[in-house]
């Protein structure tokens, strides 16, 4: 509850005003069952009109105020449980943007959807309807027991035998049905997933004709978010039949006993009927509470799938980067007296941000996997240099990690043990911000965002000039295809970039890549889906326009990285050979293997 409370900080206005409209709105409706009494019994026993009228006038008040405060009440709870439903949504955004690839897979992309929308609404809305019956209930409830003791002692002896009852069977309810909440959230996770998939790949679904087993598989997972539910809720149900059977019990045993006790004149009608509106109160307070009680387990459940998120530490961290505290180590596996930080120490004299100058690189026996249990390393012993200005090409058989050695230059993971440098530099002695905005990758998976092309190529650099957009995408070879496109650099792109090739996706990330004029220059497989002429072109363009930019190729076809001045051979995770194209044909055999098959295939 503490964490939870920080987001509520700022809305304690809203929330105090809102207990404070609630527990007055409460008092002015327990005055009426008591002006009511004194109309019935003075009033109507003595026929004095203007004392009726008076005391109507008086009921009239209460409940006028009475309304004015819960429309205030209203007010106030919606902007606090809107409002901390938004800090808790933007807090668990911000905090997914600093988790590494691995933080993400911890989690799944359709759970964490799950917690930032489903969830924050499920605490939302207990902070919005719960508020009035969990503050208003209690204070109902105890003032109204008072006034009906002071009413007749002997007769409110009956609310020791209701209150008990409820308590049993709701400790019954909440602990049967909190589990089943828990896993009703999961349910909702494994049908997010199963819709993002079917949509992320509907054109393979349509392609494959497998509408009809996608349709089965989400039937499988929505029956079972319905089940689930359906048991909870179900369960949960129970409070109301249960708060029926004590409430009319209760009012079948007041009216037996009060009946008798007017009878024999030890009570007056007036004093009965405000007896039993006091103890319809205080039941229904019990039933308010009891939901509220129900919407907390929810929410609670929900609040622990939202902490797991924010209490998540990111598994790369600029710790080492903002102190320079060369020392700092953070405990993982370490080969070769090459220690990785995430600042376990701390330095308290900052130093200056570390630049990158030119863009050299270096690994030194570096190992990775992707989970410290698992058995084998994905990379093993990777050493090697580039020197600025350099091209590398990186080959290999599918499968031999060609695309996670790149990825660990950027810091997309860390690697396990040994260590990158840059200039000579530990990667993680750069902020990731400026190591990342020195490198510019473009991923096996090419991503162009909902907007124009020239907003997604801004991406690359927000204030870029036009004049420095068309020199990257004549390098890129964009220039080809732009002004077939219906309005050019301001043609609006579909999601993902659904209304151009794949060719042209390709190019235009390579170009909002070359636009950020980075120190180095990834292409991870990235002109596959271009043809060799074009493909030279922009090799072409690379080399002649930034002759001083690292580039690092990965690449399935020779042709792409033949030219290069180091071929760097991959198998299983391991450096197999290095050299360049005329060395590396004569000496090596999966390099031959390799050029060989695609000389067949007419690639070469």
């Amino acid at each position: 509850m503490k964490k939870f409370l920080v987001y509520a900080r700022g809305y304690k206005k809203e929330l105090i005003l809102a207990i404070i409209c609630i527990e007055a709105e409460t008092v002015f409706e327990l005055i009426i069952p008591m002006i009511m009494a004194d109309i019935i019994d003075v009033g109507i026993a003595n026929r004095d009109r203007s004392y009726i009228l008076l005391k109507g006038l008086q009921m009239v008040v209460c409940a006028v105020i009475s309304l004015f405060l819960g429309n205030l009440y209203a007010r106030f709870t919606a902007a606090c449980g809107n409002g901390i439903g938004a800090s808790i949504r933007a807090a668990e955004f911000q905090k997914m943007q600093t988790f590494s690839f691995s933080n993400t897979d911890k989690f799944s992309t359709p759970s964490l959807v799950t917690r930032l929308t489903s969830d924050v609404t499920t605490i939302q809305n207990s902070i919005t309807n719960g508020m009035r019956p969990g503050f208003r209930s209690p204070v109902m409830m105890f003032i109204a027991i008072f006034l009906s003791f002071r009413i007749n002692g002997a007769l409110a002896v009956v609310f020791l035998i209701a209150a008990p009852i409820l308590g049993i069977v709701l400790f019954f309810i909440v602990k049967n049905v909190r589990p089943l909440y828990a896993r009703m959230q999961s349910a909702v996770d494994y049908v997010n997933r199963i819709i993002q998939e079917n949509l992320a790949a509907i054109r393979v679904v349509k392609a494959y004709v497998r509408e009809d087993y996608e349709i089965t598989k989400f039937e499988e997972v929505n029956q079972n978010l319905k089940n689930t539910s359906e048991k909870a809720f179900s369960l949960a149900v129970l409070n109301m039949p249960a708060f029926q059977f004590v409430m009319y019990g209760t009012i079948l045993s007041i009216l037996w006993f009060g009946g008798n006790l007017v009878a024999i004149g030890d009570m007056k009608v007036g004093s009965l009927t405000s007896f039993l509106s006091y103890v319809l109160q205080v039941l229904n307070s019990l039933m308010m509470f009891s939901n509220v009680f129900l919407l907390f387990t929810r929410s609670l459940t929900s609040w622990k799938r939202i902490s797991e998120v924010l209490e998540e530490e990111p598994d790369i961290t600029d710790d080492r980067a903002i102190t320079g505290d060369r020392s700092v180590t953070d405990g993982l596996a370490v080969a070769d007296d090459v220690a990785i930080t995430n600042g376990s120490s701390i330095s308290n004299n900052p130093a200056k941000e570390l630049e990158m100058k030119s863009g050299s690189i270096s690994f030194d026996h570096v190992y990775f996997k992707y989970k410290e249990a698992a058995r084998e390393y994905v990379l093993s012993d990777i050493s090697f240099s580039i020197e600025s200005g350099q091209t590398i090409g990186i080959l290999g058989p599918t499968g031999s990690s060609k695309s996670t050695l790149v990825q660990l230059i950027p810091r997309l993971y860390d690697v396990t043990s040994g260590n990158i440098s840059i200039d000579g530099h530990p990667i993680y002695e750069y902020t990731q911000r400026h190591l990342r905005d020195s490198i510019a990758m473009v991923l096996q998976k090419n991503t162009l965002f909902s907007g124009t092309v020239k907003e997604n190529l801004l991406w690359g650099k927000e204030d870029a000039t036009m004049e420095e957009i068309e020199s990257a995408c004549h390098i890129a070879c964009v220039d080809e295809f732009i002004d077939r496109l219906d309005k050019g650099y301001d043609t609006e792109l579909g999601q993902g970039g659904v209304n151009v090739s794949g060719g042209q996706k390709q190019r235009l990330c390579i170009a909002r890549a070359i636009l950020k004029a980075p120190k180095v220059l990834i292409l991870d497989d990235s002109t596959s889906a271009v043809d060799t002429a074009t493909e030279a072109k922009i090799k072409e363009g690379l080399a002649k326009e930034l002759p001083g930019m690292t580039k690092i190729i990965v690449a399935q076809r020779i042709t792409s990285i033949m030219d290069a001045d180091q071929i760097l051979i991959l198998d299983d995770g391991k450096i197999n050979a290095i050299g360049i194209h005329k060395t590396l044909l004569e000496e090596n055999e999966i390099y031959q293997d390799i050029y060989y098959s695609q000389q067949q295939g007419g690639n070469l």
